[in-house]
């Protein structure tokens, strides 16, 4: 395994240029993980202009538009770091409506659910041409059974993640010891970038 120094933007150009290099026939489904802090979103959202530019049609999807109701997922009480590892992602819904149904239908469902309310947002499907990439940003969500081609992780030392989460979220923190340990990101993940100093970003390679 290397450690080597990257620039944002250069560890954007590693992830395209994995997508990219598959066979363009299929879509390919990527999943970017990491900490709230380390803003999944933004990082996903660098993918969108580049994969297009080397001629992928792109969609792209919020893990957090894919919840659980709260009735599920909030049954143990709002604090319950188990719950929120185990019980957040509708696993089900995001594979059957975006991840297989771009493979099987050519289309996708952009949200699901509001993540405050729960309720339907009532969205249609999108289609998607050939060889197009869905890209999912999310938190908590290696390991957890979703059907995706190349995954991301955002990775943070344990001490830089309780330093970044307010104290009010203090508890979610038990739910990333374990995911750490039972998912281990750092090393399942296809893509590697430690952001302990967002200035100075650094690319795992194995």
């Amino acid at each position: 395994m290397q450690v080597r120094p990257v620039t944002f933007d250069g560890a954007v150009v590693h992830v395209v240029g994995r997508v990219a290099a598959r066979p363009g026939d299929r879509p390919v489904r990527v999943l970017v993980d990491g900490h709230p802090s380390t803003t999944p979103a933004v990082f996903a959202d660098a993918l969108v202009a580049p994969l297009r530019v080397a001629g992928r049609p792109v969609g792209r999807v919020h893990v957090d538009d894919f919840l659980r109701p709260p009735s599920l997922r909030l049954e143990q009480g709002h604090h319950d770091p188990d719950a929120l590892l185990d019980e957040r992602i509708d696993v089900g819904g995001l594979n059957r409506e975006v991840l297989r149904a771009v493979v099987g239908r050519g289309r996708y469902l952009p949200t699901l659910r509001d993540p405050g309310s729960g309720r339907s947002t009532r969205a249609a499907y999108e289609p998607l041409a050939r060889g197009a990439v869905v890209v999912v940003d999310g938190s908590l969500a290696l390991g957890r059974g979703l059907d995706v081609d190349v995954t991301v992780h955002l990775a943070l030392q344990a001490a830089t993640k309780t330093r970044r989460t307010p104290l009010e979220e203090a508890w979610t923190l038990a739910a990333y010891s374990r995911y750490r340990r039972e998912a281990a990101p750092e090393r399942t993940a296809d893509v590697v970038v430690r952001l302990d100093h967002p200035d100075r970003p650094a690319l795992v390679e194995r």
